[in-house]
């Protein structure tokens, strides 16, 4: 038994046990069975439907036939019988019913009278017996009391078997009282009377039956044949048509699921199936598409893995190493299933803080700064990062450790913080006020302590206060905006912690402080230099005064002399008593008057010339100025002999600047020119054809306003040019000029942010003034 079982379990048997029900198991699951079985039920009951229902209207139809062939038949008798009946011709009437009965198909004919006898049968022995009402046919009509007299078709037929044991069918015929019939002398009856007796027409259905049944059953094999013939065909086209794609589709879809993406060719169908084919060729060919650039990137990722310059590891919960990059090995040469705390950090249990615990325990990334000794046993530093593994349900498998070498940032670290502390320290002792200011609100984000000594504030006094802090109240607005523009700003009023001002230049470079735009600017206070020039400048001026000495005696000698002569007559006719005519009174008092004024006016044009000037600039008119600088030196260059030429443009934009210095720079080029013409004529160097003579000119050039003084005098030699604006250079002898005039003048101009130069020959010289027009309103 036991040799039995391993022959079946290992020998042929089993093989072919095995093939069949792989393949039992391969058409139970075949698509093709599945609608072959659903199309045939369908169909099948859908036929059974329809022959039920032909059957049933087929043997309606025919019984319908049959019982209207009967009645027609019951009524040809009736009619045959009729005329005899009237005559009572009881021979006639049975030589019609026998002759009748002898209808291929007629089982019985009968008349009944009113009481249920037999009057007439095509079976004699049945003529004069009399039957039971309320059985057989007469139970149509006597089933209610009294008996029914007027009876439909349906209701007059009935079906039962007869002896032989067929089917026959019965219809009853009442035989009603006819005109006829109550006025016959044979046996009149009673006009009252309705029904006198009845006809039965027995009639054998055997041949219906048989028809019948044979109907039914050529119905049946035209079911079963339509069934199967529809099922072959069915299954033809789901083969030719469905299954062979669709295995060539199976095929395909395997051979890419193997890695052969352009094994399925297109079905060349427009179909479903053929757009099914094409679809499934088309992601053949992106699957293999995308599997290729899956591959490049996987093998990127695992070179990247491998040549990262970084620490990577895997470790299980126990903190073995189950996976590590290159850099890894070979900085550290670990060996199969050593801890991560032993393999690079010499431990010998985990550390106290370690983040892959962490994240193996909430399953989020962690980071972490450690410090370690590498083989050589110098100091590095790390940063750590580690990263959960999950698999396809979601568990924790795996924690990513990826440490990051900072040792080389470390060192920086602390160069830097050295160097902050250098800078820091020099920031806070630099003598300059310097600031960090916010770039869009000029808010003072931090100042170094050199602000004490410059504004008499302590740091933590105006760090978060507005930079406009220090300006006057009503110029802060406009320096509002030009702080944010500017990259330097001289001479500004700034006033300090006691309210004095100050004056200081500004150098501002925009820069970025703790993630902010900042504006970093430095305060450089000028207020004492300033003092000393201006003092200079106020020496300038009286040397002027003093070298204008001469002319301004004789610009007042000329109203003294005319205030004098005028006196000296008012005396003269006094003593004498002699009268004044008013009109020479009148004349000689209007002279004194004017020359009283222009003595007046003289007097106010040197004192407001030796007044100490404002630093503050403004809007000034060139054209006024120097016309006012030329009517102190009117009398003496007509004096001289020199003529005074004037080129002004009208309507001159204004230059921001101070009038009185400005006066001041004409006043000195003025009275080098006049020095420099004097020279020239005094040596006898002019010939006859050169004229005295100085030249003022003004114009406007670009965004600039340009002032020329020009005079023919005897020049500046090309050596020394140069150096004219030196401070105490002079061409002068001892005792007729100090050298402080030019360098003062061109401090001004430098100071109204203009340019002065100067160029010579033999024919004179000449200076030229450049200063920016006025843009503010």
């Amino acid at each position: 038994m036991k040799m039995e079982r391993r022959l079946f379990h290992n020998g042929p048997l089993c093989d072919a046990w095995k093939t069949l029900r792989k393949r039992s198991r391969n058409i139970r699951y075949s698509l093709v069975l599945k609608i072959i079985l659903s199309v045939g039920i369908v169909l099948l009951l859908s036929i059974c439907a329809w022959a039920f229902f032909n059957v049933r209207h087929y043997q309606t139809k025919m019984m319908a036939d049959i019982v209207s062939d009967c009645d027609q038949l019951s009524e040809a008798i009736r009619l045959g019988t009729h005329y005899a009946m009237m005559f009572n011709a009881r021979e006639d009437i049975n030589q019609i019913i026998h002759n009748m009965g002898k209808l291929k198909g007629i089982e019985h004919i009968r008349i009944y009278n009113k009481s249920g006898q037999i009057k007439f049968s095509n079976i004699p022995p049945e003529v004069g017996s009399a039957t039971d009402i309320q059985k057989e046919a007469c139970i149509i009509c006597h089933h209610t009391s009294p008996p029914l007299q007027m009876i439909t078709l349906d209701e007059r037929k009935r079906f039962f078997p007869s002896v032989r044991g067929n089917r026959v069918l019965g219809l009853i015929s009442p035989i009603y009282n006819e005109p006829g019939c109550d006025t016959a002398a044979c046996h009149a009856h009673p006009k009252g009377k309705k029904v006198l007796g009845a006809l039965d027409v027995v009639i054998s259905l055997e041949k219906t039956d048989m028809a019948l049944n044979t109907y039914k059953n050529w119905l049946f094999i035209l079911a079963v044949f339509v069934f199967f013939a529809t099922s072959a065909i069915l299954l033809l086209i789901m083969t030719r048509f469905f299954i062979a794609p669709i295995k060539k589709l199976i095929q395909g879809t395997r051979k890419i699921g193997n890695g052969e993406y352009t094994a399925l060719e297109p079905l060349r169908r427009r179909d479903e199936i053929g757009r099914l084919a094409e679809a499934i060729h088309r992601m053949g060919l992106d699957i293999g598409r995308k599997q290729r650039e899956l591959n490049r990137q996987k093998n990127e990722y695992e070179r990247l893995f491998e040549l990262v310059p970084c620490i990577i590891t895997v470790q299980d919960r126990d903190y073995k190493l189950i996976g590590y990059n290159q850099e890894f090995s070979n900085r550290f040469g670990p060996r199969p299933g050593d801890y991560c705390y032993s393999a690079y950090k010499g431990r010998t249990e985990k550390c106290e803080f370690c983040p892959v615990e962490k994240t193996f325990q909430d399953g989020n990334p962690h980071y972490s700064e450690e410090t370690g000794l590498n083989k050589d046993g110098s100091l590095t530093h790390w940063i750590v990062k580690t990263a959960p593994m999950k698999n396809n349900r979601g568990e924790i498998i795996g924690a990513m450790e990826v440490n990051l070498d900072i040792t080389h940032k470390k060192q920086l670290e602390d160069k830097l913080r050295q160097s902050e502390q250098k800078y820091y320290a020099i920031f806070n002792n630099i003598p300059n006020s310097i600031f960090v200011l916010d770039a869009d609100s000029l808010e003072i984000i931090d100042c170094n302590d050199s602000i004490k000594t410059a504004y008499g504030y302590r740091k933590n006094e105006i760090v978060g206060q507005s930079f406009l802090l220090f300006f006057l109240e009503e110029e802060r607005e406009r320096y509002h905006a030009v702080i944010r523009t500017s990259k330097e700003i001289n001479q500004v009023r700034q006033v300090d912690h006691k309210g004095e001002i100050r004056f200081v230049n500004i150098r501002i470079s925009p820069s970025e402080f703790s993630g902010r735009k900042a504006l970093l600017v430095t305060t450089s206070d000028i207020t004492e230099r300033l003092e000393v020039e201006m003092q200079l400048i106020q020496a300038g001026k009286m040397a002027t005064l003093g070298e204008m000495a001469t002319g301004v005696a004789h610009e007042l000698n000329q109203p003294l002399s005319v205030i004098k002569t005028a006196s000296s007559y008012f005396m003269k006719k006094v003593r004498k008593n002699e009268p004044i005519p008013a009109d020479i009174l009148l004349t000689m008092a209007t002279e004194i008057d004017g020359h009283v004024d222009r003595a007046s006016n003289i007097i106010n044009h040197l004192r407001q010339f030796g007044r100490k000037s404002d630093l503050r600039l403004e809007k000034v008119q060139v054209n006024d100025v120097l016309k006012s600088a030329f009517e102190i030196f009117s009398q003496q260059l007509k004096l001289r002999e020199i003529n005074v030429r004037w080129v002004l443009t009208e309507n001159l934009p204004l230059v921001q600047a101070e009038a009185g210095r400005l006066e001041q720079v004409f006043v000195n080029l003025l009275i080098n020119a006049r020095d420099a013409i004097d020279e020239k004529w005094k040596t006898r160097s002019a010939s006859e054809a050169e004229t005295k003579q100085i030249e003022l000119h003004t114009a406007t050039h670009e965004n600039f306003v340009v002032i020329t003084i020009s005079d023919t005098g005897i020049g500046i030699p090309k050596q020394i040019i140069g150096k004219i604006f030196e401070p105490f250079f002079t061409t002068k002898k001892v005792g007729e000029g100090t050298g402080i005039g030019l360098s003062i003048s061109y401090g001004i101009i430098q100071d109204f942010k203009g340019t002065i130069l100067v160029s010579s020959g033999s024919d004179g010289t000449r200076f030229t003034i450049r200063l920016p027009r006025s843009e503010e309103p």
